[in-house]
């Protein structure tokens, strides 16, 4: 049976090597098996590999518009790689990860720092101009809101199973408030893409999620 993650493996080679100006040491597997593993534990349901593959792949569509698209792709792998849904310090815990492990992987401690400051930035995904880097991390992540109704049902439907625990009255409460904050924001997506391809799509999404919940 072919191993899932050989396509992820690659996509972490490239990226920490090209980040690191092409140095082949430390090996970089080690530290794509530790992440692969986060990605997979058991209490996630949406934020899982597929996730971190579509929020690759939204990367490599945007990469334009990045100043260092591979720092980009580095903070994709870290921005949820520690997850609880009962806990809030999730970014932050996930942002210090980045800062051990890439300094430990020979990344120049300007750029692990600047990993570091776009994994924080996935708390609000608020960038501001001229942050193109983040701008493109945030559009990348946003992407599944402009998603087709089946693939945005399944979304929303993960998400719920992640809050398993939660009740109903309480989780759609608490999901309402996430869906107004978004709504809004001025602009969901910030690269001339995403703000151009996707902005429409997503607030229907939204709109309609918000209304079925509040019905």
């Amino acid at each position: 049976m072919s191993d899932p993650h050989v396509d992820l493996r690659h996509r972490w080679t490239r990226a920490l090597r090209s980040a690191r100006d092409g140095a082949s040491t430390p090996d970089p597997l080690p530290y794509a098996e530790n992440l692969l593993a986060r990605w997979a534990e058991p209490q996630r349901r949406y934020h899982t590999t597929a996730h971190l593959t579509a929020v690759l792949d939204h990367i490599d569509t945007l990469a334009e518009y990045a100043d260092d698209p591979d720092l980009v792709r580095l903070a994709a792998w870290f921005h949820d790689a520690v997850y609880f849904p009962d806990r809030s310090e999730n970014e932050e815990r996930s942002a210090r990860l980045a800062e051990r492990a890439l300094a430990e992987a020979g990344l120049p401690p300007a750029r692990t720092a600047e990993v570091a400051r776009l994994v924080r930035l996935t708390v609000t995904h608020a960038a501001e101009e001229p942050d193109a880097n983040g701008a493109v991390l945030c559009d990348a992540d946003l992407a599944i809101l402009a998603a087709g109704p089946e693939p945005y049902a399944a979304y929303t439907a993960a998400v719920r199973e992640e809050y398993g625990f939660v009740p109903d009255d309480a989780f759609s409460e608490g999901r309402a408030a996430v869906l107004r904050q978004l709504l809004e924001l001025p602009r969901l997506f910030r690269t001339p893409y995403g703000e151009r391809e996707w902005e429409s799509r997503a607030r229907h999404n939204l709109t309609t999620e918000l209304r079925l919940l509040t019905a």
